[in-house]
């Protein structure tokens, strides 16, 4: 590879790497072509760029960047995930293709500015995506006015009740 060719890739990774507040770092040897392909396109899908990267040129490309704080992982093969979107999602389909592709291993990640062990990173993966906490968050605050009116009601309607059981009970006699 030319100088310029790498001074170009370094670029290009100092950009990404100042846009992008998530990466994780992976080693891939011993998965085929195939298998590569696949774990791209599904974290394409997810909103993800997969990238094979030269250490060397990672290292310059992290320096002054967020990414300078997983340079002690750069060493030995290692591919780099980067995305701007939901974390969990992307975990997700790292820790699934991990578990059916035990030669794929998660080395380490970087969230929001935090250096994430492996373990962390499948803890991560276990979480509910960004859209189902949100809908659970609506949910909770829908039910505490619902529950409010019932609370404010339920006295009411224990005298209503009250009353009709006495009007009742003063007819029949």
């Amino acid at each position: 590879m030319y100088r310029r060719e790498k001074e170009a890739i370094v670029a290009t990774m100092q950009e990404k790497f100042k846009d992008t507040p998530m990466a994780v770092l992976t080693k891939f040897t011993g998965l085929n072509v195939q298998q590569m392909t696949t774990l791209r396109r599904e974290l394409r899908d997810v909103g993800a760029e997969y990238m094979v990267v030269k250490n060397t040129l990672l290292r310059l490309a992290a320096k002054d960047t967020g990414m300078a704080l997983l340079s002690d992982h750069f060493r030995g093969p290692i591919a780099i995930a980067l995305w701007g979107g939901d974390p969990v999602a992307v975990v997700k389909v790292m820790t699934e293709f991990s578990q059916e592709y035990p030669a794929f291993e998660i080395r380490a990640g970087l969230l929001e500015g935090h250096v994430l062990t492996p373990e962390q990173v499948k803890r991560l993966a276990s979480l509910p995506s960004r859209e189902v906490l949100i809908a659970q968050l609506l949910s909770m605050l829908q039910a505490l006015p619902t529950r409010l009116v019932r609370a404010l009601n339920a006295p009411l309607q224990k005298l209503v009740w009250t009353v009709n059981a006495i009007k009742e009970t003063k007819g029949q006699s």
